[in-house]
């Protein structure tokens, strides 16, 4: 039985009717589950609404208990930290909990949720409250433009912030990135629009949203642990198209994405517009010859298109995931009635983050590239498939995904593998079998030979980048994008970047002398 992964909702008559800022939340009795930001973020407006809150937590870190300190003198009705809190749903003042705020990255298969659902308390995510909150009596209410994907959401949201700021308007990237939503709607400025980045987390927690415009940008395997299995990470994707207004923007590469919008619960006229890098159909963008077109949001697209920017508008790098994010973007931004010129002028304006296909150096004829923010196989693809031949730095934890399908799509773009990380066996077996004839240096392996301890991702980073270099010549590319979590060796994947940057650098160095 998966009852917390269905996600039920429950009937309460009293939930039905918190709408708005301006609904009646004095005196409700909530859980808070989690004390990252959003969490904390939801526990503070909560008890700004007038709440009765008891926030709990696992880890009793030096951190939330200074968090512990905060809420409590701020009025939270209690807080709870460390082993065990997260097996049962406690009471709140004494009495049973009204409803659950979870934050996006808990197991819905923790005890806490469990007892949730046996107790007929709602769970909602901080998706699901803030889109709750989202109107207030005499401030402007933002418009959702929302976003997610396997890979790309940090820069598809970053994109869209740019464009709809170029316009004019007044907007702000929030969710699973940057700003928490809830911090936003408390924010002074009154916001035009939310360009909200959506994790399958945080989607999975979500009833009622109802967005102006919504995209997936792509699907693969990633969090099946999480989500239990493939089909559940899919249906929680699926989530972010349910009731969405003007459009359902889909990559229309991919026929799981296609059957997403096909099976979707939408307002009224809402239209679905596709996406990819070839050549636009109807209701569609796409590219010809180097230039990104818009067939979709304009009267007479059965014999006209509009062209809203260039390739070259999509980054230093343009690869064809960069570029899908670009039209995913610009198609939320047409369905916003942005004006093409100023959807360009925002591709251009736009400065993409580190670790996301970051030219790192261009020395003696090689490229450096910095990739850490491929944290699966999917994520890893965009970026190999952009480069001919590669030394490919990989590995790290792998989540439980396959690596096979990868190895064999770009085996013959391989001129090396040079394997890091403590979990990388599948990588390994993927590439014995399906490229035997590339060669493999394990620094995971010499780190054991040498008896020097293998989680020292400092020490690996510098070997691989100094072999990496040894295996080069003119016209190679060496790109780290590990297809894995960093979490082994490094304390993010940007501590991982950043060691490859400074790996490269000091090489770099060296070399000029």
């Amino acid at each position: 039985m998966r009852a917390t992964n269905e996600n039920p909702i429950l009937p309460n008559a009293r939930l039905d009717q918190l709408t708005s800022w301006d609904s009646d939340w004095a005196g409700l009795k909530v859980v808070v589950a989690g004390l990252g930001v959003s969490g904390f973020s939801a526990a503070d407006t909560l008890i700004e609404l007038g709440a009765r809150v008891v926030v709990v937590d696992g880890n009793a870190s030096d951190v939330n208990q200074e968090k512990e300190q905060t809420l409590r003198i701020i009025g939270a009705a209690d807080v709870l930290l460390g082993e065990g809190v997260m097996d049962d749903l406690p009471t709140v003042d004494g009495d049973k909990a009204d409803l659950v705020i979870t934050s996006p990255g808990l197991r819905p298969t923790l005890g806490i949720f469990a007892d949730a659902v046996k107790q007929g308390v709602q769970i909602w995510g901080d998706v699901e409250l803030a889109w709750r909150l989202r109107e207030r009596e005499g401030r402007k209410t933002a418009q959702w433009l929302c976003i997610t994907g396997t890979n790309g959401k940090t820069t598809t949201v970053g994109m869209l912030e740019s464009i709809l700021q170029t316009a004019g308007f007044k907007a702000i990237a929030v969710g699973n990135v940057g700003t928490p939503i809830l911090d936003a709607l408390r924010d002074p400025v009154e916001y035009d629009f939310f360009a909200v980045e959506l994790s399958s987390f945080q989607l999975h927690w979500t009833h009622s949203m109802s967005p102006l415009a919504s995209v997936v940008l792509n699907v693969a395997e990633d969090h099946v642990d999480w989500h239990e299995g493939y089909a559940n990470y899919l249906a929680d994707k699926a989530r972010i198209y349910e009731n969405t207004q003007v459009a359902c923007i889909f990559n229309a590469n991919q026929n799981e994405i296609v059957k997403m919008v096909e099976e979707a619960d939408v307002i009224e006229g809402a239209r679905a517009i596709g996406f990819w890098a070839n050549t636009p159909s109807i209701s569609m963008l796409g590219v010809i010859d180097g230039l990104l077109i818009d067939r979709a949001f304009l009267d007479d697209r059965h014999t006209k298109a509009l062209e809203i920017g260039a390739v070259q508008d999509t980054g230093q790098l343009p690869t064809r995931h960069t570029i899908e994010n670009a039209l995913a973007a610009s198609a939320l931004a047409r369905a916003a009635e942005i004006e093409p010129e100023k959807i360009r002028e925002g591709l251009r304006a736009y400065e993409p983050g580190a670790h996301r296909i970051q030219l790192v150096a261009n020395t003696h004829g090689v490229l450096w590239v910095n990739d850490s923010k491929a944290t699966n196989p999917h994520a890893a693809n965009a970026s190999l498939a952009s480069f001919k031949p590669v030394i490919w730095i990989a590995g790290g934890l792998s989540k439980g995904v396959e690596y096979d399908e990868l190895v064999t799509e770009h085996k013959d773009r391989l001129k090396a593998v040079i394997v890091i990380g403590t979990d990388h066996q599948k990588l390994l077996d993927a590439l014995e079998h399906h490229a035997p004839e590339v060669p493999v240096h394990n620094i995971t392996e010499r780190a054991k030979d040498q008896g020097l301890d293998p989680t020292d991702g400092h020490w690996a980073m510098s070997q691989a980048v100094a072999v990496a270099h040894e295996l080069s010549a003119q016209d190679d590319t060496v790109l780290m994008a590990p297809a894995a979590a960093s979490m082994d060796q490094f304390d993010t994947y940007a501590h991982r970047g950043n060691t490859f940057i400074d790996a490269v650098a000091k090489l770099v160095d060296d070399i000029n002398g």
